[in-house]
């Protein structure tokens, strides 16, 4: 229980460093400045004195911060995703969190299990199972927790996925991850169940021992490497991705019946317009814009965002909610799509088909000359789309090239949107948002499923125009119910730690840049950082180190805003067909607005959506990975071919172990063994993100460009390893010129080695390569580094 402070008891006014972190410690929930100033009796003036004490808490390392409240470094959330790996003396439960980010081991979690007969509708916690977890510091046994199950989401994957390579007697198994490779399993004759040479499986360990190989049991056979979508399903087994849906949601989704014009406005015959990448399958947003009439806003305009009205289908607690809740979100392959929802809801009742009825949720914006919102307004709506366009096909026809399909609705609908835009981007600019522009490679494959090739789109005025109505149209939602007094779950991007900045202001310091920083951290603070170094050498280093300075984009039920758009609130609106937390607002919205039976159930709580924000947040990041592998193992498996050949690239990670450098030509990463490295030692220098010679001072740093030569491709892990061979920087910081005298130094040691799983992963398929480099809303750094994310490359 949280001690109770007298402030009459406590002087001076302000409390010590140690009295804070002993109040955050020992009280449970969430601990902001407000609950710190009350217990202490802090007021007026004095709060700006707290706020001073509490960054420099924070700048210590000392205190975390997580959705509005503070937490002791080191400690665990409120509620936290956690894996349930074992049982102590007593038979109790231990769960560990499935992230961890805090230095050495996860702490162990004392899993409190529900007596018989209570919230028996619930499937009690067990060995494996994954689950939400609310804990709270166990007071008898520090740097533990105990902890209560708020809701179990699955099992977690405790066997070893990899590859069955059948011998004469028994078999072996080679893992499919990358911190596994070289660690093989021996597989004894009659142990191997059903597989055969080749296939994919999962295998139990059953013995470890000191010499040879530890032994193991196939306990499933997951499929051939050689069948179509191969190696997407790879990471679909390794992160425990649901991809099949059950029978009773495919027969609910089935059941569904059209939603007819009912309680709706009639907008059919408004020129709204869908505008998408040319591979889209399905179609969840439609915009328009006109000039507004009214002479009070002259130059303005009315801009319209219709979003495919999934509520009106995916009802809660219905089997296809539950489903959707599991899954998060849609999770995007090179050679397949792992939808949220059915293709009878995602790619039918819900996509918004050119010139077919479909239901949909509209926000009407006011615009001003100046690109401000002025009003909004929300409506349920039978629309029909006048045109599906594709992006490039929308931009050509504002270029002076119309189509058949463009030709028509180049007066009514493009040149309105265009307009609208020119006048959205000003205001736009004027917020200024994180202008972190980093290309986003495509991987492109041919029919065999193998990769054709990888190209990185041209970025056109068509996406940047559909962005920003995106953002507007989410930034109503939230203000929306927000004015309600209705729970949400919104879009969050904190502002960079304290420690963070500290090291950007080191590394700047290193090449040449003073950090300028008055009043609040604002964007603008790091967009005139990229703009004095954008002619540089240092411009690709510094564009990484910002990056990485920044937070990462999650789901919360409290609003922290959205620093990277520069946003005070901000909540994801415009995909409830691919997003859970769309579906949530949209819910929310009807309800709000009094727009229907079918929204948030009115007993909702923010603690409710605190547990559903935390689940589809670990979803999401679980998506982002799992893209991200298949991605490499498909490009490893590319490369197989060119061992020995040399590449160019930039150095993309820096650790004490070596160097991670990205290929220029497929985006690729590999790693350079640090032991490889020149005839010294190399000692990594965190602050500047380098290695340094301790003899020579040569140093490889991060953003350098470099050569390097490929000396093995494990395709079926998507590892890479590489040989460099460009010098490094002198001392003075001159990058060198040649390549490295010593040539091929690691030669006759990989030579010896077999090279791993060459060609494994190689699927043999039709995989048509449509949904490539898709992602799911994407909490990566900062949203605000491309627009484009908060469409989340949407398909």
């Amino acid at each position: 229980m949280a001690r109770r402070i007298n402030p009459k008891a406590v002087a001076p006014a302000l409390p010590s460093r140690e009295q804070i972190l002993a109040f955050i410690a020992e009280t449970p929930g969430k601990v902001g400045k407000r609950e710190i100033a009350k217990a202490f009796g802090i007021s007026g003036a004095d709060k700006i004195g707290l706020k001073a004490i509490l960054k420099a808490i924070e700048a210590d390392g000392l205190l975390d911060r997580d959705r509005g409240g503070f937490r002791k470094s080191g400690s665990l959330p409120d509620v936290v995703l956690a894996d349930i790996v074992s049982r102590d003396r007593d038979g109790d439960l231990i769960a560990r969190p499935a992230q961890w980010d805090g230095e050495g081991e996860a702490p162990k979690i004392a899993v409190e299990v529900p007596r018989a007969g209570r919230k028996g509708n619930r499937p009690a916690p067990g060995l494996g199972d994954r689950a939400l977890i609310r804990v709270a510091p166990d007071p008898e046994a520090p740097g533990r927790y105990t902890g209560r199950v708020i809701k179990v989401i699955g099992k977690n994957r405790t066997d070893v996925i990899g590859v069955y390579r059948a011998g004469r007697d028994g078999g072996r198994l080679l893992p499919v991850e990358k911190k596994s490779q070289g660690k093989e399993i021996a597989i004894p004759a009659g142990e191997e169940g059903e597989a055969r040479d080749g296939d994919l499986v999962s295998v139990a360990v059953e013995r470890e021992t000191r010499f040879g190989l530890p032994r193991g049991r196939v306990t499933e056979r997951l499929g051939t490497l050689g069948s179509e979508k191969a190696v997407s399903l790879i990471a679909l087994h390794l992160h425990n991705i649901p991809h099949v849906f059950p029978p009773a949601v495919l027969a609910e989704a089935d059941a569904a019946k059209p939603a007819t014009k009912r309680g709706r406005e009639d907008w059919r015959q408004a020129p709204l317009v869908t505008i998408d990448p040319p591979d889209a399958k399905d179609h969840d947003d439609a915009v328009m814009a006109q000039p507004d009439p009214d002479p009070a806003n002259a130059g303005g305009f009315i801009v319209t965002v219709a979003i495919a009205d999934v509520a009106a289908y995916v009802r809660p607690d219905s089997a296809l909610d539950r489903e959707a809740l599991l899954r998060g979100n849609s999770v995007y392959f090179p050679d397949r799509v792992v939808p949220m929802l059915p293709e009878r809801i995602s790619n039918d009742l819900c996509s918004l088909r050119e010139g077919e009825d479909r239901p949909a949720l509209a926000v009407r914006m006011t615009i001003g000359a100046d690109g401000v919102k002025r009003s909004h307004s929300f409506h349920r709506i039978l629309m029909r789309s006048h045109a599906k366009l594709a992006y490039a096909q929308a931009q050509a026809a504002i270029d002076g090239r119309p189509d058949e399909t463009s030709g028509p609705v180049l007066e009514t609908a493009l040149r309105p949107l265009y307009a609208a835009y020119e006048a959205m981007k000003r205001a736009r600019d004027a917020r200024g948002p994180l202008a972190l522009d980093l290309p986003e490679r495509k991987v492109l494959l041919n029919a065999e499923g193998g990769v054709d090739r990888v190209i990185v789109p041209e970025r056109l005025e068509a996406h940047r125009l559909i962005e920003e109505f995106m953002i507007q149209a989410n930034v109503a939602a939230a203000e929306t119910l927000e004015k309600a007094g209705s729970p949400l779950i919104y879009r969050v991007h904190d502002e960079p730690a304290l420690e963070k900045m500290r090291a950007l202001g080191e590394v700047l310091a290193s090449v040449g840049v003073k950090m300028t920083k008055a009043g609040a951290l604002r964007p603008d603070l790091f967009n005139r950082i990229l703009a004095q170094v954008a002619e540089t050498e240092h411009a690709p280093f510094i564009n990484e180190v910002v990056l990485r300075s920044q937070a990462q984009a999650i789901y919360a039920a409290q609003n922290l805003g959205h620093f990277g758009l520069n946003l005070r609130r901000y909540a994801h609106f415009t995909s409830p067909i691919r997003r859970y937390a769309d579906l949530i607002v949209h819910r929310a919205l009807v309800r709000a607005c009094g727009l229907g039976k079918d929204g948030l159930a009115g007993d909702t709580t923010p603690g409710a959506l605190d547990a559903v924000s935390e689940q589809i947040s670990a979803a999401e990041r679980r998506a982002m990975a799992a893209e991200r592998e298949t991605i490499d193992r498909l490009i490893a498996g590319y490369l197989a071919d060119r061992v020995g050949a040399t590449f160019s690239g930039r150095i993309s990670g820096v650790t004490r172990s070596g160097l991670f450098v990205k290929l220029d030509e497929t985006g690729a990463d590999g790693f350079v063994p640090v032991s490889t490295i020149g005839h010294e030692y190399y000692r990594h220098d965190e602050a500047l993100h380098a290695l340094v010679g301790d003899r020579s001072g040569e140093t490889y740093r991060l953003g350098d460009t470099v050569e390097v030569r490929l000396v093995e491709a494990a395709a079926v892990a998507g590892a890479l390893r590489f040989e460099i061979l460009s010098e490094g920087r002198s001392r003075s910081g001159a990058k060198g010129d040649g390549l490295k005298r010593t040539g091929f130094k690691a030669g006759v040691k990989a030579k010896a080695k077999a090279r791993i799983g060459k060609g494994a992963g190689k699927g043999s398929g039709k995989g048509s390569g449509k949904g490539a480099g898709k992602g799911p809303g994407n909490g990566s750094a900062s949203e605000g580094e491309s627009a484009r994310r908060h469409r989340g490359s949407r398909r």
